[in-house]
């Protein structure tokens, strides 16, 4: 009895001390925290993998998901496939709010991206030719953009009193040069079209082109200002916004280092801001 009493007492020990040893095991894995973040692929999750060393000193695990348009990421935000995203600009986020009834928090604008007008027949927006096609993207965010590039250019005024923020194409008043603007395009077909020669000049955005190895300001016929409103942010559900790991990655993001990668990267195609 005295035998198995002690077998018992030993193997009970070995039990206990398994246990104290595995818990001890999950708590040191536990200090390197995951974050989840989904991004367009360029310059996106690019900048983001700048950011992954510094975070990991932090004890942040940054994990990287990506899309290749702009719908998936704010749907995997709503239903908790990952903890932040990092691929659009306010306007747009305000209106996926509204169509989408998403309750999301702007955490941190990171970058701006100018939209650009591309053509492989024409060097200008004003060799334009009497009802040349525009092509341009189905996202409603994008609109004002291309209207008032088009407007800097003098190719198109609008309606008294329209700010050129809110402005769509049914503002147009005056449009000399009959552009016909075909806007019912997916974002990501855009290259697609430009590089086939559909219409005669393509708007795109800029993650889109760099990820093709063309530089927006040296490609495009035109260009948006670099005091253009539309800077890509990071976003997070209202109820997670005041996550510490989403604070200290938008703190990352705005750091001198990684702002100076960007500009050394990018030459201007894409540009850092810090707000």
């Amino acid at each position: 009895m005295k035998k198995v009493l002690s077998a018992l007492f030993v193997f009970s020990l070995v039990l206990v001390l398994a246990a104290c040893g595995g818990n001890a095991d999950k708590k040191g894995s536990g200090d390197s925290k995951e974050l989840v973040v989904g991004a367009s692929n360029t310059p996106h999750a690019e900048i983001l993998e700048q950011a992954k060393p510094i975070l990991k000193k932090e004890g942040i695990n940054l994990k990287i998901v990506t899309y290749q348009d702009y719908v998936l990421p704010n749907k995997a935000l709503e239903e908790g496939e990952i903890d932040a995203n990092y691929f659009q600009h306010k306007p747009y986020l305000e209106l996926e709010e509204k169509e989408k009834g998403y309750k999301f928090a702007d955490v941190g604008a990171i970058h701006i991206e100018p939209m650009g007008i591309y053509s492989k027949k024409v060097k200008s927006l004003k060799d334009l030719k009497d009802g040349a096609q525009i092509l341009l993207s189905n996202s409603k965010s994008d609109w004002p953009r291309v209207i008032g590039i088009f407007v800097d250019e003098g190719l198109l005024t609008l309606k008294d009193g329209v700010k050129p923020e809110d402005a769509t194409f049914d503002d147009i008043k005056d449009n000399p040069k009959h552009l016909k603007f075909k806007y019912d395009l997916d974002p990501a077909y855009l290259m697609t079209a430009y590089n086939h020669e559909e219409g005669d000049a393509v708007a795109i955005n800029s993650n889109f082109v760099v990820d093709q190895n063309l530089n927006p300001t040296k490609d495009s016929i035109a260009i948006e200002s670099k005091d253009s409103p539309y800077a890509n942010i990071v976003v997070t559900k209202e109820s997670n916004k005041n996550n510490k790991n989403i604070k200290k990655l938008v703190e990352v993001l705005h750091s001198k280092e990684i702002q100076n990668w960007i500009t050394d990267k990018w030459k201007g195609a894409v540009v850092p801001v810090d707000k």
